[in-house]
């Protein structure tokens, strides 16, 4: 990404978690999200990137559940309020200041290679992720979540389908429609796909 897209993100860093869904502070959000991971990294001691990590908040859910996660962002700022947060919480967390499309980690290193409302955001989405997927080790996991919003902006779960199949053999889709998860009721499309392979 670029140094303007980096700046952009750098500005919104001190106000990203009033989003009940970006800063997990509401108690009944966090529990919804810790629910939602486990059930999807249910056991601890795998290695997670974090792609596009923000401000940290999956990072450190993930770490407490006794996870190895290393966060990648592109804003300086929002690694500052990612640190400050795992200092908080005594929680271990890696950080890695770089651009999400091209991570600065080491290919077939991790278990798990997440990003949550990222994808849709890159220029080039196929690239990115043939990029993350080099990430993961034989039969490591991919998990996105994403969503097609009432902005217009995002990118529809069928389209996100075909085109993590494009490069995984499959692409298992479920919607996140449950209120808990974003501190309100939602009337856009938002999902988890999961790639095992």
């Amino acid at each position: 990404m670029s140094d303007v897209t980096a700046a952009t993100w750098d500005r919104q860093a001190a106000t990203f978690d009033e989003e009940p869904d970006h800063g997990l502070r509401d108690p009944s959000v966090r529990r919804a999200w810790t629910t939602l991971l486990t059930e999807v990294l249910p056991d601890p001691g795998m290695s997670i990137a974090d792609l596009g990590c923000g401000t940290g908040s999956l990072s450190i859910l993930l770490a407490e559940a006794g996870h190895h996660v290393h966060g990648v962002d592109v804003s300086p700022r929002m690694l500052d309020q990612a640190g400050r947060k795992a200092r908080q919480h005594a929680t271990p967390v890696t950080w890695h200041l770089g651009d999400a499309a091209r991570p600065p980690l080491p290919e077939r290193t991790f278990d798990v290679v997440l990003a949550r409302h990222v994808l849709w955001a890159m220029p080039d989405p196929s690239a990115a992720l043939a990029s993350w997927i080099d990430l993961l080790r034989p039969h490591g996991l991919l998990v996105l979540i994403e969503g097609r919003w009432m902005t217009g902006a995002g990118i529809p779960a069928a389209a996100c389908g075909t085109l993590v199949r494009q490069h995984r053999q499959e692409a298992d889709l479920r919607l996140l429609d449950d209120p808990a998860l974003w501190g309100k009721t939602i009337t856009d499309e938002r999902y988890l796909l999961v790639s095992h392979r």
